[in-house]
């Protein structure tokens, strides 16, 4: 997993209004936690924590005036309208260190032409290096049957990661295609068309 390296600031000006201040210069509000330290204030480039919020679990060097640290992205709050980053939460790491954290999971291939893939799982907990943080896990479901469940124990974890989640959750399942109902409505309204259509010829016809 590669870093991405981010100025930061430290902030000494708190609340709303200081907060709104720093959003229209395009910088996002921060704050950096763990190892026991005391919460350290920031100010952060808003383009640039943007594009590196894209990744998951992304690794974050922070680097600025008396900042020098690794963090994880651990909480992360948008504007509901536009999408830009408001505020972030960040987890001070070290390197060599252990993190839980949840990566993705995608899927890859086709399951049998007459099953249907159910995914229960779009993301599942883990533990890796805090520096080698895994993109994600993938599954080859290519012609998987019906009736085939895969559970987290299943799933092929890169080396160095250690399943935290419950190995017997269901991840993702195949299960019978829906059976579409025969088209009743559609017949009905045939039949109420052409009943129409012969009361509006009896109706000439008189």
């Amino acid at each position: 997993m590669s870093e991405v390296r981010i100025a930061a600031e430290p902030r000494t000006v708190f609340g709303k209004g200081a907060a709104r201040k720093i959003r229209r210069a395009d910088k996002v509000p921060a704050v950096l936690y763990g190892h026991g330290i005391e919460p350290k204030h920031l100010t952060l480039p808003g383009h640039e924590v943007l594009l590196a919020l894209r990744t998951a679990n992304v690794l974050i060097h922070l680097k600025g005036d008396g900042v020098d640290e690794l963090a994880l992205p651990k909480g992360v709050q948008r504007d509901p309208i536009k999408g830009f980053v408001e505020h972030v939460d960040l987890l001070l790491v070290k390197r060599g260190e252990k993190v839980t954290v949840e990566i993705p999971v995608t899927t890859v291939g086709d399951v049998n032409s007459e099953g249907l893939l159910d995914q229960q799982l779009v993301s599942i907990a883990v533990e890796a290096e805090a520096t080698h943080i895994p993109t994600g896990v993938e599954v080859d479901v290519e012609g998987l049957e019906i009736g085939t469940v895969v559970t987290a124990a299943d799933l092929k974890l890169p080396q160095g990661t250690t399943l935290i989640a419950d190995p017997e959750v269901v991840v993702l399942h195949v299960i019978n295609k829906p059976v579409e109902a025969p088209a009743e409505t559609e017949t009905v309204a045939e039949g109420e068309t052409a009943e129409a259509a012969e009361g509006e010829s009896a109706e000439a016809s008189e």
